[in-house]
């Protein structure tokens, strides 16, 4: 009876302690699938398709993930997206202090996790 009692309660703090820490993985990595696949395709396509760059890009998108909200990355990636275009709507984007800022931020955190992932 008493060890039926002690196992239902470690599995209930083991419960708790799950959840607790599915709560925490959700806010420390809002970043989608899709989009975490799509940032290590790109960067493996810079730098080499091996295993060492399918490691160094996963670690560098992890490390961007922990210093941007995604929200941010991809306000910035459609700023730059938009600024590969032409005409007036794209020198909007170019020209825009906002929008600059919001760049800036992303290069920060990329150029953050190029010294963690890539230097360290």
């Amino acid at each position: 009876m008493i060890r039926r009692l002690a196992e239902r309660g470690a599995l209930a703090v083991l419960a708790l302690t799950l959840s607790g820490l599915a709560g925490y993985a959700a806010e420390e990595n809002d970043y989608p699938t899709d989009a975490r696949v799509d940032y290590v395709f790109g960067c493996m396509a810079a730098n080499g398709q091996t295993r060492e760059s399918l490691q160094k890009c996963s670690c560098s998108l992890d490390q961007l993930a922990a210093i941007l909200p995604y929200d941010k990355y991809v306000q910035a990636s459609t700023v730059l997206s938009m600024r590969q275009g032409i005409g007036n709507r794209a020198n909007e984007f170019k020209s825009t202090k906002i929008f600059d800022d919001k760049v800036a931020e992303l290069r920060r955190a990329q150029a953050e996790a190029e010294i963690r992932c890539y230097r360290g």
